[in-house]
């Protein structure tokens, strides 16, 4: 029979809690592939079974966005631990998958310890039984070509081919947290790395219209949309902040006027974070990659939340490890569209990279009463929530 070995890494050092862990994983994973395929734990691993033939092509990418799996196993199993049956399905295997000549080693091993073999026993009664009957087979223990995997637990299962997952947690009561999300490389791939460790996502655009076009506003729509695909739900709050915008910009010193911004979009995210009862905020910022993304400038933004926990999954990744990531979950084509955002419009033409607080209190003292007013309209009257 045909079937899937899923693996986990974390979900295992759980400990008295792994088996919340692996229920909520398999409730994810039914949600997402047919009825017809069935879902069961084995043994510190996901077993998926199909009455019928088995449509990897199909089932593989849907488990790839699975944050949780690690490794995909599509596999043949047996329903006993008779090793006569095991060598005559791991030959049956072999010929089935491979045509061309190939050197191979088998690697076993068995939850059961009182079985009267070993794992070093199988594998050899195994490897011998093929060499005897795949004529085009040879042995290569140091560097095969395919290494023939056999997993033997209530059930005997045998595979070859290892297909790297997203690993991490499934989002099981892990908290919430509010993502600053832009049209940009960074955002995206920072709300993936925190849905990745179990918090559950939802997102916050600023749009500045008519500054910024509807395609801007679309790109990051889509790309919520993508980010939702790894965390089943997300609403987006999407933010028109273009009174604030002018304002700030009129009457603050131009080359602090980004750290003015983003300290506004922090306190109004701060408050829809409030209402949705998220514990934190997600930040795409990388260290040193902009003005306002140095240590100084951070310092000074994150002064503006009120107690909220900030997080930067991406603080010290370089920019070329956030493309890798951004490739890999298929935000890149989309972040790279040329739609602008409302801080690229905005952007100060010699912004500071050692903001003064005192002089950004001094200013914000004096137009208190002022900003507090456009923040609260915008985001009583000029926020909307999209479900993604």
């Amino acid at each position: 029979m045909q079937g899937i070995l899923l693996k986990y890494g974390e979900i295992a050092l759980r400990g008295k809690n792994r088996y919340i862990f692996e229920n909520r994983l398999i409730d994810i994973i039914n949600s997402k592939i047919p009825k017809e395929y069935k879902t069961k734990k084995e043994q510190g691993r996901i077993l998926i079974e199909s009455p019928n033939k088995m449509d990897y092509n199909f089932i593989i990418p849907i488990l790839k966005n699975i944050i949780g799996i690690t490794y995909i196993c599509p596999c043949y199993i047996i329903d006993t631990n008779n090793i006569d049956n095991i060598k005559e399905e791991a030959t049956k295997y072999l010929k089935e998958n491979y045509t061309q000549n190939y050197t191979f080693k088998v690697k076993s091993k068995r939850a059961n310890k009182n079985y009267p073999l070993n794992s070093i026993e199988i594998s050899k009664e195994v490897g011998g039984y093929i060499l005897d009957n795949i004529e085009n087979a040879t042995v290569d223990v140091i560097n095969p070509e395919v290494i023939l995997n056999i997993e033997l637990r209530s059930k005997t299962y045998i595979f070859s081919k290892i297909i790297k997952g997203i690993g991490g947690l499934p989002i099981t009561g892990g908290g919430k947290a509010l993502l600053m999300l832009s049209g940009g490389i960074d955002s995206p791939v920072a709300g993936f790395l925190t849905a990745r460790r179990g918090v559950e996502i939802d997102a916050i655009y600023f749009h500045a219209s008519p500054y910024t076009s509807e395609h801007a506003k679309q790109k990051v729509i889509d790309l919520a949309k993508i980010i939702k695909g790894f965390t089943s739900k997300m609403n987006l709050h999407i933010v028109n902040f273009t009174k604030l915008q002018l304002f700030l910009y009129e009457n603050v010193p131009n080359n602090q006027l980004t750290i003015f911004l983003k300290r506004e979009m922090l306190r109004i995210s701060e408050q829809i974070a409030k209402n949705i009862n998220a514990q934190a905020i997600v930040m795409g910022d990388s260290i040193g990659q902009v003005a306002s993304q140095t240590i100084y400038s951070m310092a000074v933004i994150d002064e503006a939340a009120n107690g909220i926990s900030i997080i930067r999954p991406l603080a010290t990744y370089d920019k070329q490890e956030i493309i890798d990531i951004a490739v890999k979950i298929d935000t890149y084509p989309l972040s790279i569209l040329p739609y602008e955002d409302c801080c690229t419009i905005f952007v100060a033409k010699h912004p500071t990279t050692r903001p003064h607080l005192t002089l950004i209190r001094r200013f914000e003292n004096k137009f208190s009463d002022k900003l507090n007013e456009l923040r609260q309209n915008t985001i009583e009257n000029d926020t909307h929530v999209m479900v993604i």
